[in-house]
């Protein structure tokens, strides 16, 4: 069944939050001018370095030799789950909006599956919700679905095969299956190719909205988009949760300059009044000293990346003043930041030791900060 969409008056925003909303003085204080921060009030946890899996347990890498990446089958209730089992905070996933205006789960632009010999592809915005839902795996008893590839970033079409496989999913399931401790990291979706008319991003925004306003309850969240305009806008037409701009930290050119460096990541953020950054890590580790300037402007930063999946870069980000990072390797990086950052401080605070948090996070010189980046690429083997 499709989703009605509403009006934008009818959306929450910087005015009007609806009363239900236990959510609002967290995320006052979760993301104020000192970073992230305990709220004793909230219902749960949120650490001062956040541990977020990756389309939940981890993303998908089809041609990868390390058997984690194809292990469960990536942005799926049994990915979310299987993540919420470690001590993480949230898992980010992305989502689109059907052409019947239903919320859906899934990264890429298109789905590819393969009829009598023949492969095509469709784009998931094009598909209604049932259409969508008869790729993969199907939760019906003895129903088969449709054959599901997907192409690698070299062109490359192949079986998408997974260890522990589960069917696609609607954002009003994933509100309702997935362990209500568990925070979301909700990534709006858009395709890079397209221009998008501001009419058409309002309408999927408030579709999705709808959505979130309805099953959210107390369950923390947080809006991403590489989308500028998108993100922009997602925090015009609502202010009960915080708005990250996604960005490439200037690892790649695009079209939109506002997509091509910190810099003008947090030009993007103070204009439209978000909340902070998340960053493809080696664009933080190879401009280092736009981490203090987006501290300066009261941002907080998260970041993406493969490098985050090493348990010595993630420390050195904890040390940089980094909020927390978004990561494939979900048990490994979570124990490994319980054993670096969380006991160490819980350890010092319980014997009253209050400078614990001050000494935790080091202070360099821009010298020093950049010799220890530059220690980084030797940690990494893949």
């Amino acid at each position: 069944m499709a989703l009605k969409a509403v009006n934008v008056t009818d959306v929450p925003n910087l005015d009007q939050v609806p009363e239900n909303n236990a959510s609002l003085s967290l995320y006052s204080s979760l993301f104020s001018s000192e970073g992230l921060e305990l709220n004793s009030e909230a219902t749960f946890k949120v650490p001062k370095f956040l541990v977020i899996g990756h389309r939940g347990h981890g993303m998908n890498i089809l041609q990868s030799t390390d058997s984690r990446m194809k292990a469960i089958k990536e942005n799926t209730i049994l990915s979310f789950n299987s993540a919420a089992k470690f001590p993480i905070d949230f898992i980010e996933f992305d989502v689109q909006v059907t052409k019947d205006d239903c919320p859906v789960i899934f990264h890429d632009d298109f789905i590819f599956s393969e009829e009598n010999g023949t492969v095509f592809e469709k784009r998931v915005t094009e598909l209604s919700l049932e259409e969508f839902l008869c790729f993969g795996p199907q939760r019906e008893a003895g129903k088969q679905g449709k054959s599901l590839l997907r192409k690698t970033k070299d062109g490359k079409i192949l079986n998408w095969n997974v260890e522990t496989d589960d069917s696609f999913c609607t954002l009003a399931e994933t509100f309702q299956k997935v362990d209500p401790s568990l925070g979301f990291n909700i990534e709006l979706k858009f395709d890079d190719h397209i221009v998008y008319q501001q009419d058409h991003l309002i309408h999927v925004l408030q579709v999705i909205l709808q959505v979130v306003s309805e099953y959210a309850k107390d369950r923390p969240i947080i809006f991403s988009s590489f989308h500028p305009d998108a993100a922009q806008l997602v925090r015009k037409l609502q202010n009960t949760y915080p708005v990250f701009f996604l960005t490439n930290g200037g690892t790649q050119v695009y079209y939109d300059v506002r997509r091509n460096s910190l810099e003008e990541a947090i030009k993007v953020c103070m204009e439209g009044g978000l909340q902070g950054i998340v960053s493809e890590v080696k664009g933080v580790f190879g401009n280092p000293g736009a981490v203090p300037r987006i501290k300066e402007s009261k941002l907080s930063l998260l970041t993406y990346g493969k490098l985050n999946n090493v348990p010595e870069a993630v420390c050195m980000q904890h040390l940089m003043g980094i909020d927390g990072v978004i990561v494939d390797f979900v048990q490994e990086i979570s124990h490994a930041v319980d054993d670096m950052i969380v006991k160490p401080l819980n350890e010092g605070l319980r014997e009253g030791d209050e400078e614990t948090e001050t000494k935790s996070k080091l202070q360099f010189s821009q010298q020093e900060l950049s010799f220890l980046l530059k220690l980084i690429p030797e940690l990494i083997h893949h």
